[in-house]
């Protein structure tokens, strides 16, 4: 079976109304995009939807994690993330590329296929910068050994002289 089957969804069949739908995410799913940075995950993905004679609207729920590499240490991590999409799904000739969040489907489709909305919205979920989250002590989360190779490796800021000149101005001594 083709990892991505289960995202397709075939609507003609399902009353007026609403359905629910459930797809756990996993390296599988993220195997099948080949830009993809994101390969571990445990993600659940529920799709509630609602759906009507002239269209479908789809409420996402996402929860889970995926593992990313630390930007300062380089070290990977599970990040978690969560968060809520609404995508409308309408039927016409024309796609309008306006709207993200608005999908057009010719008059005869079938089904719909959400693996690539629901890889948007993941991807849309991990941040820019990803850091390790701090530990209860309030300390880096990060090996502690590249940031020490790190500090070893900062080159000494140099002083601008003309600071010092300055701070014989001050008029409090």
């Amino acid at each position: 079976m083709h990892p991505l089957k289960e995202f397709v969804i075939p609507f003609v069949g399902l009353k007026l109304g609403n359905h629910t739908f459930e797809f756990d995410v996993d390296h599988k799913f993220f195997s099948c995009f080949e830009e993809s940075e994101l390969s571990k995950s445990q993600i659940k993905v529920v799709a509630e939807l609602e759906k009507s004679e002239r269209m479908l609207i789809f409420y996402f729920t996402l929860s889970g994690t995926v593992e990313v590499l630390c930007d300062r240490c380089a070290g990977a991590f599970d990040l978690e993330i969560s968060g809520e999409e609404k995508l409308i799904v309408r039927f016409g000739a024309e796609a309008d590329d306006e709207d993200a969040d608005v999908m057009i489907l010719e008059q005869d489709e079938t089904k719909v296929d959400l693996s690539g909305v629901i890889y948007d919205y993941i991807n849309l979920l991990v941040p820019f910068r990803r850091v390790h989250p701090e530990t209860e002590e309030g300390e880096s989360g990060c090996d502690p050994e590249m940031l020490a190779r790190l500090e070893a490796m900062k080159p000494a800021a140099p002083v601008d002289p003309r600071w010092d000149k300055l701070k014989d101005l001050n008029t409090d001594s």
